[in-house]
C-alpha cells in the first residue's frame, strides 16, 4: 500500500539469536517475550507502541506492535517497516475482509474481521446489519481505536459501532473491561439475525462475546440435515439456541435447550417465537453436566444431541483437565441418543487439537457403552478464515457421530 504520509521515526526492537526469524518471514505473526532483546529501552515502551522489528543481523523485518507486559511481546502488523498505521491503512485491511464476506453471504450478518487471519492481530469485528461490534483484544488495537472505527464506518456504512471489552485476552494485554458505544445510538433491544431458516436474537450490549457465535453457522446447517421429520433434538450449552433452532427450522418436532444462563435461554425462546415455533421449544436452565444426568434419570431420549461447551482447555496448562471434561460430556450425552441417532460434540479450545478432542469424545462414547461412527468433522465457518501459520486461528472443531 502507498503511504499517505511520512512514516514517523520508530524505536527498533531486535530478535534474539534463538528466535525463529524464518517462521516470522514465512507468515507467523507473533514474537514471544523470550525471543526478543528486552533491554531497558524496550521495557519502557508503552503497551501498543509501534516499532521496527530487526532480525539478528539488524535487517528490518516489518512494523510491529509492542507490548512489554505481554507474553506475545510483538505482533506483526505490516511487512513494510515504514508502513503508516493510519485510517487509510485500516481501510485497506477492512476493505479486503469486507469484500470476502460480501461475496460469501447475501445478508450483512457475519464475522467481518477475524484477527490475524484478516491482517488485524487481536481484533475481532462481528457485523449485525447496520451495527458492528469490535473486540480490540490487543493493546495496539486499543491505542488505534479511533482510526479503526472511522475506517470501519467508511468501508461498511454501519451507523452503530460498539466496543466489546469482555475478551479474556484483554486482561493478558493489561487492558480494561469497559465496553462502550463508539458511534451511533446504543441498541436497546436484541437484533434479529436470520440464519439457516431460523431467527436468532443477538444482544449486542449484554450478551456473551459480541452477541452471537457466527463460527458455528455451517455446523448448524450440517446438524439440521441429520434431523428426521418430527424428531426430538437436545441442544446443550445452547446459548441463544444455535443448533436447536436450526434443527427445528429443518423439521424437528421438539427442541430442548440447556444452558446455565437464564438470559441466553430467554433470547433462545424469543428466537423460537420469532421463528414461528415457540410452542415446540423447551428451556432447561442449570449446570449442563447435572442436566444431562437428570435427563437420563427421566428416561429421555433424542434423535440428535449436540453439546457445544465453552473452552474447557483454554491453555496448555488446562489441557488434561479439559480433555477429561470433554470425555465426561460425551459419556453423559451418549445415553440420551436414540439408536441410529446422532451426537455432535464441539470444542473451541485451541489447546486441544482435533486428534486429542476426537479421542476424548470417542472414549466418552465408549465408556457410556455406545458405539459410534464418526461421520463428519466440522470447523468454523468461512467468515472465520485461518492463518495457516497460526494454529490458534483454527480453534473450532465439531465431530458428529452416528450411534448404534
Amino acid at each position: 500500500m502507498t503511504a499517505t504520509s511520512p512514516a514517523p521515526e520508530r524505536p527498533r526492537v531486535k530478535l534474539l539469536p534463538k528466535a525463529n526469524a524464518r517462521a516470522l518471514r514465512h507468515g507467523f505473526p507473533w514474537v514471544y517475550s523470550n525471543e526478543l532483546v528486552t533491554d531497558r529501552r524496550t521495557r519502557k515502551l508503552e503497551p501498543g507502541s509501534l516499532a521496527v522489528l530487526l532480525d539478528e543481523a539488524q535487517t528490518p523485518m516489518g512494523t510491529v506492535a509492542v507490548n512489554p507486559t505481554s507474553k506475545i511481546i510483538c505482533r506483526m502488523l505490516d511487512r513494510d517497516p515504514q508502513a503508516v498505521i493510519d485510517q487509510a491503512w485500516f481501510q485497506a485491511r477492512i476493505s479486503q475482509a469486507f469484500a470476502l464476506r460480501e461475496q460469501l453471504y447475501d445478508a450483512p450478518f457475519y464475522r467481518l474481521v477475524h484477527a490475524e487471519a484478516d491482517g488485524l492481530p487481536g481484533v475481532v469485528i462481528d457485523r449485525f446489519g447496520e451495527a458492528c461490534v469490535v473486540q480490540p483484544n490487543a493493546a495496539w488495537a486499543e491505542a488505534h481505536l479511533e482510526p479503526m472505527t472511522a475506517a470501519l464506518a467508511e468501508v461498511t456504512g454501519c451507523t452503530v459501532i460498539l466496543k466489546n471489552a469482555s475478551g479474556r485476552t484483554r486482561g493478558l494485554e493489561g487492558l480494561d473491561d469497559e465496553s462502550l458505544t463508539l458511534m451511533g445510538e446504543t441498541p436497546t433491544a436484541p437484533v434479529p439475525v436470520q440464519m439457516n431458516g431460523a431467527t436468532y436474537m443477538a444482544d449486542l450490549t449484554g450478551g456473551q462475546k459480541t452477541g452471537l457465535f457466527y463460527d458455528q453457522r455451517e455446523n448448524h446447517a450440517f446438524a439440521a440435515r441429520l434431523v428426521p421429520s418430527g424428531g426430538d433434538v437436545l441442544d446443550v450449552f445452547s446459548h441463544v439456541g444455535g443448533f436447536g433452532l436450526a434443527m427445528r427450522a429443518a423439521g424437528a418436532g421438539t427442541v430442548t435447550c440447556v444452558d446455565g444462563s437464564a438470559a441466553a435461554l430467554d433470547l433462545a425462546g424469543q428466537g423460537a417465537q420469532a421463528s414461528g415455533f415457540g410452542e415446540s421449544f423447551t428451556a432447561r436452565q442449570g449446570d449442563a453436566f447435572d442436566q444431562l444426568a437428570a435427563l437420563a434419570e427421566e428416561g429421555r431420549s433424542f434423535d440428535v444431541v449436540i453439546c457445544d461447551p465453552p473452552a474447557f482447555a483454554p491453555s496448555k496448562q488446562a489441557l488434561e483437565a479439559g480433555l477429561r471434561a470433554y470425555e465426561r460430556i460425551a459419556k453423559l450425552a451418549a445415553p440420551l441418543v436414540k439408536p441410529g441417532g446422532y451426537l455432535g460434540l464441539c470444542s473451541c479450545s485451541h489447546a486441544a487439537d482435533l486428534a486429542r478432542f476426537r479421542n476424548a469424545s470417542a472414549r466418552g462414547i465408549g465408556r457410556a457403552g455406545r458405539r459410534g461412527q464418526l461421520i463428519h468433522t466440522g470447523y468454523a465457518g468461512t467468515d472465520h478464515p485461518q492463518l495457516p501459520q497460526l494454529a490458534e486461528s483454527g480453534y473450532l472443531k465439531s465431530v458428529f457421530f452416528r450411534l448404534d
